[in-house]
């Protein structure tokens, strides 16, 4: 047992760590005062205030969760940059929110869209609810590998999706929570408030577009008739079904 005792402290170690948080913020004292708020709550919190200092801090060490409080369009071109190299989970607060905004910065790979002046509280609900499911989309990679499903396959751990033909794509974090969520399913109903809980946090509203924003654009990436879809099927009142055979491997 003396042999592997440091082996199991350290694991204690890196279970125990702090989630690690980037505050992305060109406003010096805004910038401070959020650092200081999340680290009051145990966070190990990092600060950035432009592209530069964003790329070196998500470089150096791992990130669970970014938060990008910078104008609307910035934030949009930053969130775009960050889904194209990682699915690290991310958060815009934003100065201009009406529901288009939201939309366009969920299709840009936000996780969640927040309006400013936000209440600490809220905010926090939202990193801890994110984080949450961040962790849960990593559970079908413990029990499968991959999907086979309609000739297409998604690798849970690499989270790639290969067509027919074997060309990938490297999904969005919140697209391939939802797909992974479906085919770990089978071919039994997910509720659509699951879903939206996968794609938005526990606290969505009900009439939330955020979960139609994810099922569209998967069906335009497996090339699925949004007017009568083979793969992603809507059940009326009651969620959507993978409507082909789904293999484990």
């Amino acid at each position: 047992m003396e042999l592997f005792a440091p082996l199991v402290a350290m694991m204690l170690e890196v279970k125990h760590q702090p989630r690690h948080l980037l505050i992305v913020d060109e406003g010096r004292e805004s910038r401070t005062a959020l650092v200081d708020t999340l680290e009051k709550q145990g966070f190990r919190v990092s600060a950035a205030s432009g592209d530069a200092g964003m790329q070196r801090a998500l470089e150096r060490t791992r990130i669970d969760l970014v938060v990008l409080d910078v104008l609307h369009d910035e934030a949009l071109k930053r969130c775009r940059s960050l889904r194209a190299a990682s699915d690290v989970p991310v958060i815009i607060l934003a100065r201009r929110v009406d529901e288009v905004d939201r939309i366009v910065g969920l299709e840009m790979g936000a996780d969640d869209y927040l309006a400013k002046p936000v209440h600490s509280r809220e905010l926090l609900a939202r990193i801890h609810n994110l984080l949450r499911r961040a962790n849960g989309a990593a559970a079908p990679a413990a029990r499968v590998r991959r999907f086979r499903f309609g000739g297409w396959r998604l690798d849970v751990v690499a989270r790639e999706l290969s067509d027919p033909r074997g060309v990938q794509t490297t999904l969005r974090s919140s697209e391939y929570r939802v797909l992974a969520s479906l085919l770990a399913h089978g071919n039994r109903v997910v509720s659509r408030e699951k879903l939206v809980e996968l794609a938005r946090g526990r606290d969505a509203a009900p009439f939330d577009r955020s979960i139609d924003v994810r099922i569209s654009r998967l069906r335009q990436i497996l090339g699925d008739d949004a007017r009568g879809p083979r793969i992603i099927k809507t059940v009326h009142g009651e969620g959507y079904v993978i409507g082909v055979p789904v293999e484990r491997g």
